[in-house]
């Protein structure tokens, strides 16, 4: 195949680079500055420009750019910021896509399963509605920007992606110095659930999205099981061998975090009904597993 990815510098979208080219597919680098190697492809989603020619004869395209939601406090300034960099970008990225001869096969566009908002005990899949919060919202208009990939006739799939755990980044990065100091704890009561998968799955299901015609739409890139975040810390805790018992106060969180507190603190039980349709099979399904492998250094020379 020949992809392209945009995001492809962050944490899923290197990741996911690697694993495309370490089984010979061809794949394009969308990058927002001159292009300085062969694999990248000029864009600037603020001017709605793409460089078309060299995506000639695409086979699909991997949405994945946008402002980390976590990486600073939630001002109206930075709202915007992560509205515009989904929003727009897609809308350029997806402007683009139907503009080339021949179309793509397919488009895998970025969500998350922010979209539901805060849900409670309650699991909620793909065709749930979406919540009424900033970053509820936000998906809403995100997943509708691709509009003109569909409306050209691409397969356009929306990857409603949870709580990604790797040690090179992520939530799990920021929490992993704490957790071996013994210093870890559960986020406020503890009980939020938080719907996770690690990021080799989210890569092997960004890779069946590209691949498998029957998946379209919304798709759910979470593990079979939500654990609550009292689970999620004391199963760390247990990884990597030291208590964790020091809680976090919910009002401690919101003077530190802002509004982004609400995400940290809300709970999302999320099921990823059309990935177990297709018959995807996840690696780490469960949760000590996918955490041990999340945090274990990989070998040198594998």
């Amino acid at each position: 195949m020949k992809v392209a990815v945009t995001g492809a510098s962050g944490l899923i979208g290197s990741a996911l680079v690697r694993s495309l080219r370490a089984d010979g597919h061809e794949v394009l680098r969308l990058v927002r500055r001159a292009p300085g190697a062969a694999d990248e492809v000029r864009w600037d989603p603020e001017r709605s420009e793409v460089d078309l020619a060299p995506l000639a004869g695409l086979d699909g395209l991997v949405h994945l750019a946008g402002a980390g939601v976590g990486d600073h406090r939630w001002t109206a300034s930075y709202k915007r910021t992560i509205r515009s960099s989904r929003v727009d970008g897609t809308w350029v990225v997806a402007e683009a896509l139907a503009r080339l001869d021949p179309l793509p096969r397919v488009m895998v566009s970025g969500s998350a399963i922010g979209w539901y908002g805060d849900t409670g005990d309650r699991a909620v899949a793909e065709g749930e509605p979406a919540g009424d919060d900033f970053l509820a919202q936000v998906c809403v208009d995100w997943e509708a920007a691709t509009k003109p990939a569909e409306a050209a006739g691409i397969r356009v799939v929306h990857a409603r992606t949870g709580l990604v755990l790797d040690r090179s980044g992520g939530a799990l990065a920021r929490m992993l110095p704490l957790f071996r100091l013994g210093l870890g704890g559960r986020l406020g009561s503890g009980r939020q659930y938080w719907s996770w998968i690690t990021l080799e799955d989210e890569v092997r299901a960004l890779r069946a999205l590209l691949e498998d015609d029957r998946l379209s739409g919304p798709v759910n890139l979470t593990a079979p099981a939500p654990a609550t975040n009292a689970e999620v810390t004391r199963a760390l805790g247990r990884v990597v061998h030291r208590p964790a018992v020091l809680p976090v106060p919910a009002l401690a969180l919101r003077v530190a975090l802002g509004e982004f507190s609400g995400d940290v603190l809300g709970s999302q039980r999320v099921m990823p009904r059309a990935l177990e349709g297709a018959g995807f099979a996840w690696r780490h399904p469960n949760l000590e597993d996918g955490l041990r492998a999340a945090v274990t250094p990989v070998p040198s020379g594998r």
